[in-house]
């Protein structure tokens, strides 16, 4: 089955701002996603990672990536075909409390 790779963003500003049902809801579905397979976590401060011509390993702390909402946690997922990814992913907390979830079909290395 394909896997993809599952980005959500969100602040407490909009997770804040949802109503108490909602969420529980948006949580109660993370549940079942975990239940059936799904990888998920909280994000944590990132670290990036140079080795530019496999000489030397640079190490330093903080995104590479901006966005106007901070990233709030990842998941990997397995769906039928994209669309259905689309539906899983559009009940989680970051999906319904003003935030967005990206959803990066994942293609096997060769």
């Amino acid at each position: 089955m394909p896997k993809f790779v599952t980005i959500g963003y969100g602040d407490r500003d909009g997770y804040d701002r949802t109503k108490g049902p909602v969420r529980d809801a948006a949580h109660a579905h993370d549940e079942e996603l975990i239940k059936a397979g799904a990888l998920m976590g909280i994000a944590e401060s990132p670290i990036q990672v140079r080795n530019h011509g496999a000489e030397s390993i640079n190490v330093s702390h903080g995104s590479f990536m901006t966005s106007e909402l901070p990233v709030a946690g990842f998941a990997v997922i397995e769906a039928a075909d994209l669309q259905a990814a689309i539906e899983m992913v559009s009940f989680t907390p970051c999906a319904v409390a003003y935030g967005v979830v990206e959803v990066w079909p994942l293609k096997e290395a060769p």
